[in-house]
């Protein structure tokens, strides 16, 4: 077990191919057991083996996905369309009056939409089926702009962060709506509130049970609770935030080095505690979190750490990397490519 977790790989054998027509015109994303392929002409599910579960064609300009455990919804940016998904096919499609911003889908596939408008933009959630669940309008002049939205994982709660103005200095905040009993003699469904002075908060997002955090431009900030969410702990990021990702467990963040070359990744779990450091070069344009291991890449090259710090691999594969995660197998792994699909493992 040790031989195999403390190394550092360099080199990543194939073990199988699967083809797939028009390969390079689509994107990828891991999804349930196995990846959605998805395009301006349609999206598809595909199992470890490259085949299709099923195919649900779509005329979508822009599309882009947010993915919640086996519920995924593909809206259209800059559109009015969104379709939630299931690992089984097509659950539900939304049509909205206003251009798509951002979207969230909780793991009962509900969806929360930021719509753009100029001077009053709204968050609107959606039940699969596509009515109303609350709407709220948003403006500049009232609770701000909002910057990105969540749902938790049952679909009853949703955070929005929100960025205004308030005399001539930045401010951020974060409110909490409840769609359940807690939240029924509240205006808006609002069960909690709080403002951040001098930072941008661009990231709002949930973790696993009654966990949720956003991230700011200098800090890290950790609420407990769904009933009436209460910061648990704020951590000041005293470097340049290039890009932050997580999954359920863990808060990932790629920060800029000073005073010396390159980048370091860190890592906290839950409870805001950092759990991992390492310091890399060179600029990955995809890092995200699988289980337990970042994966960067970039083009042909990539860099695999494991959360206890280990840097499992350091290499470059055949192909331009579209979408990797680890698969069950001793150092077994899926690579979308411009052929297809690969199944690959490390070796020295």
């Amino acid at each position: 077990y040790l031989l195999i977790h403390l190394q550092t790989y360099t080199e990543a054998r194939v073990s199988d191919t699967y083809t797939i027509k028009g390969a390079a015109n689509n994107s990828y994303e891991e999804f349930a057991d196995g990846v959605l392929k998805y395009s301006r002409d349609g999206v598809a599910y595909l199992n470890h083996k490259g085949e299709e579960e099923w195919n649900q064609p779509y005329q979508i300009k822009n599309p882009f996905i947010d993915v919640c455990q086996e519920s995924a919804a593909l809206a259209d940016k800059g559109g009015n369309d969104i379709m939630v998904f299931k690992k089984d096919g097509l659950k539900g499609e939304i049509h909205t009056t206003l251009p798509i911003e951002k979207v969230s889908v909780s793991g009962q596939g509900i969806v929360s939409v930021i719509l753009k408008n100029e001077s009053s933009p709204k968050v609107i959630c959606y039940d699969t089926a596509g009515n109303v669940l609350v709407e709220i309008k948003a403006s500049l002049a009232g609770a701000g702009y909002p910057v990105d939205v969540a749902l938790s994982e049952d679909g009853e709660v949703m955070l929005v962060s929100y960025l205004y103005t308030q005399d001539g200095k930045i401010t951020s905040k974060a409110v909490y709506y409840n769609f359940g009993e807690a939240g029924e003699e509240k205006a808006d469904r609002q069960v909690a509130s709080k403002e951040y002075e001098g930072t941008i908060m661009p990231s709002a997002f949930f973790m696993k049970g009654k966990t949720s955090a956003v991230v700011g431009d200098d800090r890290l900030v950790i609420y407990k609770g769904l009933d009436k969410p209460e910061e648990q702990v704020s951590v000041r990021i005293k470097k340049e935030i290039k890009s932050v990702f997580h999954n359920e467990k863990y808060i990932g963040m790629v920060l800029k080095n000073e005073g010396k070359e390159g980048y370091e990744l860190r890592l906290y779990n839950a409870k805001g505690r950092q759990i991992m450091t390492k310091d890399f070069t060179g600029d990955y344009s995809e890092v995200k979190l699988s289980g337990s291991q970042v994966i960067m890449y970039d083009g042909k090259k990539c860099t695999i750490f494991l959360r206890t710090g280990v840097k499992k691999f350091d290499g470059e594969l055949k192909s331009n990397i579209m979408e990797m995660f680890p698969i069950a197998g001793v150092n077994k792994y899926i690579v979308m490519n411009a052929d297809g699909m690969e199944v690959v493992r490390l070796v020295k």
